[in-house]
Order: C-alpha cells, then sequence, then structure tokens
C-alpha cells in the first residue's frame, strides 16, 4: 500500500528540517556513546534489509544502534515506535553487517541492540539490550 507511506516532497538533493533534527540526534548519540567509553565503528550503514544508525564497540562487545528521535511522547514515544517489525529489520541488517566484517564461517563477537530516544531538547536515554536477535 504504496500510498499511505511518506514521501518526501522536498527538491533532490535538499535536506528537510526532520532529517537535519535526525542527524543531529544521531551525533548527539555518538557522542553519548564515545562518552561512556564506546569507540564508533560505523554510522549509517545500509543494506537491503533495513539500516543500522550506529555501530559501536563497547569493551569487546559489538553494539548496534537505533537513534529514535520523536517530538512527543503520543503513539508510544521514541522506545516505543522500535516496534516488532522495525527489530527484524535491524537484526537482518545487523547480520549482514557481521558476515560482511567477520565473515559467514568466523564466529562473530558478543552483540547487543540499544537503543538511543531523543526529542527536541536533545537524547532522554539510552536503553543498553533493548532487545535480543531471538
Amino acid at each position: 500500500m504504496s500510498f499511505l507511506r511518506r514521501r518526501n516532497h522536498a527538491r533532490p538533493g535538499t535536506t528537510t528540517a526532520r532529517q537535519l533534527a535526525g542527524d543531529a540526534a544521531e551525533a548527539d548519540a555518538c557522542t553519548r556513546l564515545e562518552n561512556a567509553g564506546c569507540r564508533i565503528l560505523a554510522r549509517n550503514v545500509r543494506f537491503r534489509e533495513g539500516e543500522i544508525d550506529i555501530v559501536a564497540d563497547d569493551g569487546g562487545t559489538l553494539v548496534f544502534v537505533e537513534v529514535r528521535m520523536r517530538r512527543s511522547d503520543g503513539f508510544g514515544g521514541a522506545d516505543g515506535s522500535v516496534d516488532v517489525f522495525k527489530r527484524r529489520k535491524l537484526v537482518r541488517a545487523a547480520r549482514h553487517f557481521l558476515v560482511q566484517r567477520f565473515g559467514a564461517r568466523s564466529e562473530p563477537p558478543p552483540c547487543r541492540f540499544d537503543v538511543i530516544t531523543a526529542d527536541g531538547d536533545g537524547i532522554r536515554d539510552w536503553i543498553r539490550d533493548a532487545f535480543t536477535a531471538d
């Protein structure tokens, strides 16, 4: 049902206010992660199955971070927007990242999925181990 999808009606090559806010939230999330001792390995890793906002190393644990920006807590807020369908996409993208980075036959490091939520005022929450790949 393509008519239900939101479309970016801006001219090609232009950045909307929403995209700028999302980019700022991701930059703030990277700063928060680095201040906590994580090392950023990649940002905006795209695969056909989905996109990973941030991949970080937290003391030997590979962390796949989803950054969610919401202006209000309506409809469950930012953390509630990471539903089962979004989690599946993130897990598929993470599996592709692991194969690409470590190969199909090697044992990958321990992994976890975190969610960082933001609003107009900046980062609100960092939910470590927000969900599992099972």
